[in-house]
């Protein structure tokens, strides 16, 4: 967008609800220490399944923050999302009395949305429908949409601007990122809030993923199961959660004295145009939205000092982002910090990219990066270039003065995002 006099983005607000706390502050410290947030699946009777574990959410009690009438009317990805959102809200300290919000939009991700909501209704129709004919609850379809998570939050707050879901597998969330960065820095809103939100530890979810062995199936060490960049990896653990950014006109956070945590300054987008489900082989896709992201914050890549890789854990997926990162970084790839907290997380799918974009604006803040756990010395692939440092096992203290995070999606889709300390 050369040439245009567009406005600066800063994050102002962070929330989280994720399978290691459920605070951004929690989240972050079993981030730090390496902590593992996978066990038993405890949603449903997964003992049938390929896989018994997940990074489920714990103790997460959604009449705490919505009226209990309410929460009936909301599937389990939407309460994450709404949880997320109030947190980073209210870490804003925005006084919304005075605020235009005809200027405060919501764009809030979902890769899948309601599925247990589907299921649910689905299976409960399949066993009556020869009885008492077709009978599903008048809140099945505003329960299970993708879009109405974004709907919920604009609700409670009374968001008039900007308000949408964007879908596209796991860079969903990346893709709410991008999109209301360019809402803003195009002057369409002064603040949007935003993020992904998704659960998918189901029946449904759990078998599908199964049913393309796209899971591990370490039943019996679920906390070190998944370990990208390792070549023990047999595929990513499911995760579940919400994490939300409350982005920000710059001189608008600054005219109410608002704290900064940093500052968007790029944004990329591609597609593999290779395969449903695989990534390109030679990371094609991944470099370009890389380049795209780095263009668009017209820096160079010796200016990156962290990348949190898409690093879901998968046998072709590892080794293409490697690639990748090799081709765009060259010689600066060997200077960097890369690690995959998916490897504590699991994969929040459609919540992941908010949620690791959120762990660059931290990792900027606190100049800390947080490990890829669960390597084990001699479990090296002879395909990934271990030269590269990806972070193993323990975090590192660093200058962390811009961080870029990508997230790949079923379907080829590519979204990267690029954070920097704020400087006025």
């Amino acid at each position: 967008m050369k040439g245009m006099e567009l406005k600066r983005v800063v994050v102002t607000g962070l929330g989280a609800i994720t399978p290691l706390g459920n605070t951004v502050s929690e989240t972050w410290d079993g981030l730090i220490n390496g902590k593992s947030g996978a066990g038993p699946i405890t949603h449903f009777d997964a003992s049938t399944f390929k896989t018994l574990f997940a990074c489920e959410v714990k103790n997460f009690d959604p009449n705490q923050i919505m009226d209990r009438k309410e929460v009936r009317k909301c599937d389990r990805y939407s309460l994450l999302a709404i949880g997320a959102a109030k947190q980073a809200v209210e870490d804003t300290g925005m006084d919304l009395e005075n605020e235009d919000k005809n200027r405060i939009g919501v764009i809030f991700a979902a890769g899948i949305g309601g599925i247990k909501t589907f299921e649910d209704e689905v299976t409960a129709y399949a066993k009556t429908k020869d009885t008492i004919g077709p009978k599903f609850n008048p809140f099945f379809i505003p329960k299970m949409i993708a879009d109405i998570a974004a709907g919920h939050i604009s609700m409670m707050y009374g968001f008039r601007g900007p308000n949408f879901a964007t879908v596209s597998a796991c860079a969903s969330s990346t893709n709410a990122i991008c999109d209301a960065y360019n809402y803003i820095r195009l002057g369409k809103a002064n603040a949007i809030i935003t993020g992904g939100a998704e659960a998918a530890i189901a029946a449904a979810g759990l078998g599908g993923f199964n049913s393309m062995n796209a899971l591990s199936t370490r039943n019996d060490s679920p906390e070190t199961a998944s370990r990208p960049f390792s070549a023990s990896r047999d595929g990513f653990v499911m995760g579940e959660g919400a994490a939300c950014l409350v982005l920000e006109e710059m001189e608008h956070a600054l005219a109410r004295g608002a704290k900064i945590y940093a500052e968007v300054v790029g944004a990329g987008l591609s597609a593999d145009a290779y395969h449903l489900t695989a990534t390109h082989p030679e990371g094609l896709g991944a470099k370009l939205v890389m380049l795209n992201a780095l263009e668009d914050a017209e820096m160079k890549p010796e200016d990156i000092d962290y990348i949190n890789v898409h690093g879901t854990s998968t046998p072709v997926g590892d080794i293409s982002e490697a690639k990748a990162i090799k081709e765009v970084f060259g010689d600066h790839a060997y200077k960097l910090n890369i690690s995959s907290t998916k490897s504590m997380t699991g994969h929040l799918l459609g919540a992941a990219g908010a949620l690791e974009a959120m762990i660059s604006v931290l990792a900027v803040k606190e100049d800390i990066v947080p490990p890829t756990i669960n390597h084990e010395e001699g479990d090296d692939d002879p395909e990934i270039d271990y030269n590269m440092n990806f972070t193993f096992n323990k975090a590192q203290k660093r200058v962390v003065n811009a961080a870029l995070s990508n997230t790949f999606g079923f379907g080829g889709h590519n979204a990267t995002v690029i954070v920097k300390k704020f400087t006025k």
